[in-house]
């Protein structure tokens, strides 16, 4: 197994060598868990965030799927939250004071700012890519891009 090195740099500079060496890390792997989970550990090591993981959409909720950080909710219902919303509108949410979001799921004090990217294929959300700060304001439309970028390659892998 390939280990990822910890890239330095601007951050347009780490997605850009990241996402190559995640695409390379699920190359061939078909098990969408082991792929989601590694992309998860890669992303966690990379930008030591203090939550990343993936919700998936079972019997019509999110639930908890792949992820590394501190135990987190367990299933979230269309329209509740970062990640419902996110589902609901099939639109990347970012939120910059997770205190300021209404009906914000607080499932970590810590937790100061959040993105969240649809996972959609067919044009169905499938699941989530859900990403908490302890830090306020630590997504931009950067992440945003880099990180739709990034889900993009689970569209193939998804059945």
């Amino acid at each position: 197994m390939e280990e990822l090195i910890r890239i330095t740099g601007s951050k347009e500079a780490q997605y850009k060598a990241l996402i190559p060496q995640i695409k390379a890390l699920i190359d061939g792997e078909v098990d969408l868990i082991a792929n989601l989970a590694n992309t998860a550990a890669a992303l966690k090591q990379q930008f030591e965030w203090w939550w990343v993981g993936f919700y998936i959409v079972k019997n019509d909720e999110l639930v908890l799927g792949p992820f590394q950080g501190p135990i987190a909710c367990t299933r979230i219902k269309k329209g509740r939250g970062v990640c419902g919303k996110c589902w609901q509108d099939a639109a990347t949410v970012i939120v910059p004071d997770v205190d300021q979001f209404e009906g914000h799921i607080a499932c970590s004090s810590q937790s100061k700012s959040e993105i969240v990217i649809p996972l959609i294929k067919d044009g169905i959300v499938w699941g989530v890519l859900d990403i908490d700060s302890v830090d306020f304001n630590s997504f931009d439309d950067l992440d945003k891009l880099y990180l739709e970028e990034l889900v993009s390659i689970f569209q193939m892998t998804f059945n």
